[in-house]
């Protein structure tokens, strides 16, 4: 109930799983990947402490190691 947000992955990858405690109640958010995996960045004490940025690759499934543009822009015509 502190504000914190817990985030566990599946053991192939392809799955996250996320606890958070809004003020009401307690969240469970999953979301599975139908291709790719989810980057887990590598635990030295047990935990992970990602960047909000880093978090939020990690969310949408981005490797946050090296992202990449996914939709090149296009020229104007």
């Amino acid at each position: 109930m502190c504000g914190h947000v817990f985030a566990f992955r599946g053991r192939r990858g392809d799955i996250l799983k996320v606890l958070w405690f809004d003020g009401q109640g307690l969240l469970l958010l999953a979301k599975r990947l139908e291709r790719g995996r989810f980057v887990w960045p590598q635990a030295d004490s047990g935990s992970v402490a990602p960047t909000p940025a880093q978090l939020s690759m990690l969310l949408e499934g981005i490797d946050w190691r090296m992202p990449v543009r996914t939709d090149a822009p296009r020229l104007a015509a």
